[in-house]
């Protein structure tokens, strides 16, 4: 079952824009490493269920891999051959929007290299352009 909001208010929605940079899920929070895209783009439930299978593949039973994003926003397209006008298409797939800096997977208790091959992986599966980043920690005590 591929990845979908189970209901939604509305059945369409518009295009939108998807301008400026993540301001939320821009670190690392559960896992010890992440995959952070630097472009904006839309990623759709295939692309991110083949991420998974190639991390999970690759780091065979170890490791607990999570994933940050949600396909929520969907994309609507008339069939072929269809004149202008007549409505809005149905509801072909979901999306999920993202923008640069958002980690979209994180993995943890695997080492350094296995993580990084395995969101390699998993990069190469994306249509954006992503980078390997670690868990910030945490020096000193005001916040």
């Amino acid at each position: 079952m591929p990845l979908m909001p189970k209901r939604t208010k509305y059945r369409k929605q518009q295009k939108g824009r998807n301008r400026g940079k993540a301001t939320r899920g821009n670190r690392v929070t559960d896992g010890e490493y992440g995959l952070q895209t630097l472009d904006a783009g839309l990623i759709t439930t295939n692309q991110i269920e083949s991420a998974r299978v190639a991390m999970t593949r690759y780091i065979k039973r170890g490791g607990k891999v999570w994933i940050k994003i949600f396909p929520d926003k969907p994309i609507t397209t008339k069939p072929i051959g269809t004149r202008m006008g007549k409505g809005k298409g149905a509801v072909e797939y979901w999306v999920a929007a993202v923008k640069p800096g958002r980690v979209m997977f994180e993995i943890a208790g695997v080492n350094e290299e296995t993580a990084k091959e395995a969101l390699r992986l998993a990069a190469m599966k994306l249509p954006v352009k992503c980078k390997f980043i670690k868990k910030e920690t945490e020096i000193g005590g005001e916040n």
